[in-house]
């Protein structure tokens, strides 16, 4: 039987332009260095570093930011024999301004970029053989192929008995409706098994900011286990019949780029790690969940203390495992 060790995700990979001085206006940045990044792209690349394997469903522009993708995302070992490239559209660009606490604001260049026009047929059920498990964000949910994608990666992964990971990873500013942004969340986040949502989006995704009485409008569909980040304050699990909750680990911050992602991705590998499939994962005890929530606290702390997202991810040599 073939090992399921894979972390497929499907999605946006993009430049990452950092600037290179925050506390400032974009007008004030004098110069930004172009790093590798995509919600999707992020949390393989995690999952990777710690020992996995990761696999991404994309769309690139065959252009030299494309080819600077897949050039490093192989270098991470992460595999791009799934990757398209077309020259219908350009690579999607991200120029990001950095406060003095590291937290981003983005400006996209993606009207449309490579990856929105990633289609349907592009999909294959074999890339979901040996597949542990299937991360998806809402970026690439909008009204273009690339969500019709979205809907068949999900179809194959569930067939295929993957846990299915959903981050709103939301951004606004590629969104004309916020009304349409919140639709889309809710209608694809009853099709995963493991849900992440930060204190930032739990309001504007369930209506309330208090994450007690919003789990009940988090556990819909197939949903088992939710994750809910609050950055520096730490992070909590919850099943629908256990929970963990654990500090965050403090550390010099230098840029926060990826630290979500790298929360979903080292917690995907943690399970993983425990021999945690889909139907166990309503079994999870406190025990469990609390392990996963320390170590992915851990990984995020090493993680924002170095420039952008895959990069700055420590190997598992370095979290001591």
């Amino acid at each position: 039987m073939q090992k399921k060790d894979t972390l497929v995700a499907i999605g946006e990979a993009l430049i990452d332009f950092m600037p290179d001085k925050r506390g400032c206006a974009f007008s004030e940045v004098s110069a930004f260095m172009p790093k590798v990044g995509g919600a999707p792209a992020n949390v393989c690349g995690a999952f990777v570093r710690l020992g996995g394997r990761g696999r991404l469903l994309t769309q690139l522009g065959d252009d030299p930011f494309g080819h600077k993708i897949l050039d490093e995302l192989s270098q991470f070992g992460i595999e791009t024999d799934c990757v398209q490239l077309t020259d219908k559209a350009n690579t999607a660009l991200a120029f990001v301004s950095s406060s003095a606490d590291g937290d981003r604001t983005f400006s996209f260049y993606r009207k449309p970029s490579a990856d929105m026009l990633y289609a349907p047929q592009s999909v294959l059920p074999q890339y979901f053989d040996d597949a542990y498990a299937l991360h998806f964000c809402s970026v690439s949910l909008g009204d273009f192929p690339m969500k019709q994608a979205h809907r068949a990666a999900i179809g194959y992964a569930r067939e295929k008995g993957c846990i299915v990971s959903f981050d709103p990873n939301l951004r606004f500013p590629l969104w004309d409706d916020r009304e349409a942004l919140r639709r889309t969340v809710r209608e694809f986040m009853p099709t995963a098994d493991v849900v992440k949502v930060s204190d930032e989006e739990l309001e504007f995704i369930t209506g309330t900011d208090r994450i007690e009485e919003a789990l009940d409008k988090l556990f819909v569909g197939h949903v088992r286990l939710v994750l809910y980040t609050r950055g520096k304050n730490g992070a909590s699990a919850y099943t629908r019949s256990a929970e963990a909750h654990a500090d965050g680990v403090r550390a010099p911050v230098l840029d926060t780029t990826g630290a979500g992602d790298g929360f979903a991705g080292s917690f995907l590998w943690k399970l993983y790690s425990l021999g945690v499939g889909r139907d166990d994962l309503d079994a999870l005890d406190a025990q469990m969940l609390s392990a996963c929530v320390r170590f992915s606290n851990a990984f995020c702390a090493a993680s924002v203390q170095k420039l952008g997202a895959i990069a700055s991810y420590p190997t598992a040599e370095e979290m001591e495992i």
